[in-house]
């Protein structure tokens, strides 16, 4: 383990791979940077972008590995060079020894993943438990995933059908809720022109279809009545809401960020631990790093897009 040969042993300690759209994402392991146990932390640091201000924060905290929901590696690279930003990242993380692992469309895809807990906020489940209590509901998968057997709920999308009609409001009240998508100034919502001001917050909705990120397409031919992603284009919009659809978005990443701190740190913690139990018994440090590891959430990881309603103390 004291090696600088080989790379953290957290790389691997994430959601399967198996869940992963393969067919255009580019999940797993995109830097293998050698470990240095002297000169780090046993730690990992989950983000939903790998900006270059989550990357000083890695290299301050002397982490070990970065876990990025999103890949900064997407398309393949005919070099490495300092005057991009992004490679620029890559290159000091390396030199760190800070590895980098991307899970992506894996966590959307995944049971218990990104989606059910967008699913779990509009349903008023407990956020962070297992168990709690929610709206009577069936939950179903839009798309699902072949060949991930033992699993049969596994895929992207949610369909989110109430037993009782619920209304807009209280659909908002939830999402915008601290147990929500978080503490954000708002959400975007758009409500067929035929209903009145002053009746938006009373509109029954029956189902919603739910897609974390960017959902304007995997949304767009869905039977139900609301629609709750993070962006949708403007035409997707005005589709959606001229079929009689409401649409609600909360800008790209704000519909992922949440999750890491929601749910995802605790499952990392989790299963880390099982990681160091199960594989590295008889390794030399693997009592060091039984007692030492973390997984903390990064706190420069924030969407590029703010709220500005006034320009005081902005």
């Amino acid at each position: 383990m004291a090696s600088t040969t080989g790379s953290s042993p957290f790389t691997q300690a994430v959601i399967s791979a198996q869940f992963a759209d393969k067919s255009f994402d580019n999940t797993g392991l995109l830097l293998e940077a050698p470990y240095r146990p002297q000169q780090q932390k046993s730690s990992v640091l989950l983000t939903i972008d790998l900006t270059a201000a989550v990357a000083n924060e890695a290299i301050t905290r002397k982490d070990s590995v970065i876990i990025a929901y999103h890949p900064i590696i997407f398309r393949g690279l005919k070099s490495l060079t300092l005057a991009n930003s992004q490679q620029r990242s890559l290159l000091r993380l390396a030199q760190e020894g800070i590895s980098v692992y991307s899970p992506h469309t894996a966590v959307d895809a995944a049971p218990g993943g990104l989606n059910d807990w967008l699913a779990d906020i509009v349903t008023g489940n407990t956020v962070g438990q297992s168990t709690g209590s929610s709206l009577a509901h069936d939950r179903k998968v839009i798309t699902p995933v072949a060949d991930v057997f033992p699993y049969t709920n596994a895929g992207y999308g949610r369909i989110v059908t109430f037993s009782q009609p619920q209304t807009l409001g209280s659909l908002l009240s939830l999402i915008n809720a601290p147990t929500g998508l978080g503490v954000l100034p708002g959400v975007s919502v758009a409500v067929p022109q035929s209903v009145l001001n002053g009746s938006k917050a009373s509109l029954p909705i029956s189902s919603i279809g739910i897609c974390a990120g960017s959902g304007g397409h995997m949304l767009g031919g869905l039977d139900v009545d609301l629609l709750f992603t993070g962006e949708m284009s403007h035409h997707e919009a005005l589709a959606a809401i001229e079929q009689g659809k409401v649409v609600i978005t909360a800008f790209h990443s704000n519909t992922e960020r949440g999750f890491l701190k929601a749910r995802m740190q605790e499952l990392l913690k989790t299963k880390i631990a099982e990681e160091i139990n199960e594989e590295l018994m008889e390794a030399d440090d693997a009592d060091e790093l039984r007692s030492g590891f973390e997984v903390a959430v990064s706190e420069t990881d924030r969407d590029p897009f703010e709220i500005v309603t006034g320009i005081s103390g902005w």
